[in-house]
């Protein structure tokens, strides 16, 4: 049996590309969903104003675009480095969000009138990632405080906040944008409440807390 967390990412997108594999595309989900969400947002911060439910909804809308015409965008897709995944995905977001306002601006003003804003974003080969030995090194460490992470969240609401930590702490974004997000379903107390509680818990992890503290604030992240 497969087990797709264990997949690289150029595995995992081996496996959703052209497939309908339920699993597959849960963990793509998963590992990715902060990725895309943080990109529809500073990409929506060039263009204009975006509602929680339309971000949502260009989050939405970004997974459609991937499973578009057999996966086709997945299927095209050849990583050069490590990372190229991300990078990647950014850019077919950031596309989407682009042809959203395109569409919008459209419909307020009619075509003649419209507005022209920034080109989609193409993918260029020589920047598509970085290729110091710092940046995998950085990798490396990411992939070990996500290991600990999906260690100390276990629960009914591991995938939200391990969303909600990698947006705050990689894509850099505040607790009011993560709360803008209508798929998170929380305020932006509610965010920094979450941050607070999986900061504690990985320093208790990292710093040699006894077992008995994690399982403490294990129970008091479920509630």
């Amino acid at each position: 049996m497969v087990r797709y967390a264990e997949l690289s990412a150029s595995e995992l997108i081996r496996a959703c590309a052209g497939s309908n594999d339920e699993k597959a595309w849960v963990e793509f989900i998963r590992r990715f969903q902060g990725v895309i969400a943080a990109a529809v947002l500073r990409t929506a911060r060039q263009c204009g104003e975006l509602s929680r439910q339309q971000v949502d909804d260009l989050v939405q809308d970004t997974y459609l675009k991937l499973c578009e015409n057999d996966s086709q965008l997945l299927r095209s897709f050849r990583p050069q480095r490590e990372g190229s995944i991300y990078r990647f995905l950014q850019v077919v977001t950031a596309n989407v969000v682009h042809d959203w306002f395109k569409s919008a601006r459209a419909a307020k003003r009619g075509v003649a009138q419209t507005e022209t804003i920034d080109e989609p974003v193409q993918i260029d080969p020589k920047t598509a990632d970085e290729r110091s030995l710092g940046a995998v090194i950085q990798r490396l460490q990411l992939d070990q405080v996500d290991r600990t992470l999906t260690l100390v969240t276990a629960g009914k609401d591991q995938t939200r906040n391990r969303t909600i930590f990698w947006l705050r702490h990689q894509q850099g974004l505040t607790a009011h944008e993560i709360a803008a997000i209508a798929s998170i379903g929380l305020t932006t107390e509610g965010v920094e409440s979450v941050l607070m509680r999986l900061g504690a818990m990985l320093r208790g992890h990292f710093s040699g807390t006894s077992s008995r503290e994690v399982k403490v604030l294990k129970k008091k992240n479920r509630s």
